[in-house]
């Protein structure tokens, strides 16, 4: 695949005024910080991607270079990202997760180093609504971004994903309109995924944004509903983000000025 038909701009954002002065804020919080895996590399925004913007612009070995954790899709919308220590899965329309090459792409990806910072005790949740309500209750900060790992035994997951898309490319929200939907029972595995604040809306999914898999690594997708019961959700307060944007290409040319919170809704459901 061709990267440089649609070069990368790397832009440093500094998001959280209130933790400028990091050294400081780590000792009060009793967190170790390290510089370098304390930030969430994103590729492009998810606005970008609700408009259409598909094509791939970073491969999945340099995304693995900025974190070993995270989610996104791949080139063309080809189903769902899950990078999971390390390890890089591609789970397609047909539900099943494959272990892809560092060569392909991605044109929106959320990674970040995981380190364990805070825990939540999920006794129980009947859904993702409350699921996102008991994170949300026990964040240090909502003007923070975090990742999430869950691992465990769920009662019930419900997830999505969806095939390659074709020139000339749909809106998201009607891509997901046609989406293959898979439900497991009693399965163990791992989600993974971020919370947002609310004031980064449009460049990422305001609140959580997770996918699952199974343990043997061998199924997934990006989650619509599930049933959590007695365990234990691992947050890493991630106060920096670096993204990486297109300098060419669809994303030069999309007007990303307007209020698409109606389409993610419809798009995360």
């Amino acid at each position: 695949m061709r990267i440089s038909r649609y070069p990368i701009l790397p832009a440093l954002i500094l998001i959280l005024a209130a933790l400028a002065a990091l050294p400081a804020a780590a000792e009060e919080t009793g967190l170790s910080i390290d510089r370098d895996r304390e930030v969430l590399f994103q590729v492009s925004t998810i606005d970008a991607l609700l408009l259409a913007v598909y094509d791939g612009v970073l491969s999945v070995g340099e995304l693995k270079e900025k974190g070993d954790f995270g989610i996104g899709t791949f080139d063309k919308l080809a189903g769902e990202m899950i990078l999971l220590d390390g390890i890089c899965y591609q789970v397609k329309e047909d539900g099943v997760a494959y272990v892809v090459s560092d060569d392909l792409t991605t044109p929106f990806a959320s990674v970040t180093f995981f380190d364990h910072d805070e825990t939540v005790l999920i006794e129980e949740a009947a859904n993702l609504t409350e699921l996102v309500g008991i994170l949300e209750a026990s964040l240090p900060s909502k003007n923070a971004f975090y990742a999430v790992r869950i691992d465990g035994t769920f009662p019930y997951v419900r997830t999505r994903s969806v095939p390659a898309q074709e020139r000339p490319y749909p809106l998201l929200v009607d891509v997901t309109a046609r989406q293959t939907v898979f439900e497991f029972e009693n399965a163990s595995g791992t989600i993974v995924g971020f919370w947002t604040p609310k004031f980064a809306a449009g460049i990422n999914v305001p609140g959580s944004h997770l996918h699952f898999i199974t343990d043997d690594r061998k199924a997934g997708g990006h989650i619509l509903d599930l049933r959590v019961e007695g365990a234990e959700a691992e947050l890493d307060l991630t106060p920096n983000i670096f993204m990486a944007l297109p300098t060419a290409g669809e994303f030069f040319e999309v007007d990303l000025t307007g209020d698409l919170s109606a389409d993610l809704e419809k798009v995360e459901k």
